[in-house]
C-alpha cells in the first residue's frame, strides 16, 4: 500500500469514528446550528412573548408572535383573543371584533376576550351593545378589575347621554301646509 492510499484509508476510519450523530451530523451536532446552541431546546412561548411585546407596544410584533402561538397551540380561546386585542390596538376594528366574537364562541365566559369585544364596540360607536357585554365581563370577573368596572361606567354613561340627547332640537321640526288650512309637522331623520 502506498503512502498516499493508507492516508486515504486513515482519514475514512478517522472520519466514520468521529460521526456518531448520523447523517448530516459531525459528532452529534447538526452542521446548520451554530456552535454553542442546543438544537432540542424548545424556545420561548409565542404567546407569552407575544403579551410582553403588547405591553412594550410592539403590537404589529405582537400579533405575529400570538399568529405562531396560534399554530404552535392551536386556534383556541387564548390566542383568538391575543390576535383580537392586537388588532384592537392596531385600529383594526372590524378584525378585532371578528375574531373576539370567535373567542367568545369557544367560551362565553372568557373574561379579557369580553372586556376586549366590548372596547372594540365602544369604538365603533355601538354603546349599547358594548354596554351589554362589559355587563356580562363584569359578572364574570365578580366586579374584581377596575379597568372593566371603568369600561361598564363609560358604557352605561354613554348609552344615557343618547337617551337624554335624542329630543328634539330647535330648527330639527318644520311646519309644512299640505292643503288650504291642513299643515303637517315634518322632522330630518
Amino acid at each position: 500500500m502506498t503512502r498516499s492510499g493508507l492516508a486515504l484509508l486513515f482519514a475514512i476510519l478517522l472520519a466514520a469514528c468521529g460521526n456518531r450523530g448520523g447523517p448530516g451530523t459531525f459528532g452529534g451536532a447538526s452542521r446548520n446550528v451554530p456552535y454553542g446552541v442546543d438544537p432540542r431546546a424548545t424556545g420561548a412561548d409565542p404567546l407569552l412573548v407575544g403579551h410582553r411585546l403588547m405591553a412594550a407596544g410592539e403590537y404589529e410584533l405582537a400579533l405575529k408572535s400570538y399568529y405562531g402561538a396560534a399554530a404552535e397551540h392551536g386556534v383556541n380561546v387564548d390566542t383568538l383573543s391575543a390576535i383580537g386585542s392586537a388588532n384592537l390596538k392596531l385600529g383594526r376594528l372590524g378584525q378585532a371584533e371578528k375574531i373576539l366574537r370567535r373567542a367568545l364562541e369557544q367560551d362565553p365566559t372568557f373574561v379579557p376576550a369580553l372586556n376586549n369585544l366590548g372596547v372594540v364596540l365602544m369604538e365603533q360607536g355601538k354603546p349599547g351593545e358594548a354596554r351589554f357585554i362589559f355587563q356580562q365581563a363584569y359578572a364574570q370577573d365578580s366586579g374584581q378589575s377596575d379597568s372593566i368596572r371603568e369600561n361598564l361606567k363609560r358604557a352605561i354613561a354613554a348609552t344615557e347621554a343618547r337617551v337624554y340627547d335624542s329630543g328634539p332640537e330647535e330648527g330639527e321640526y318644520q311646519l309644512v301646509r299640505r292643503e288650504k288650512g291642513k299643515y303637517v309637522l315634518l322632522t330630518q331623520l
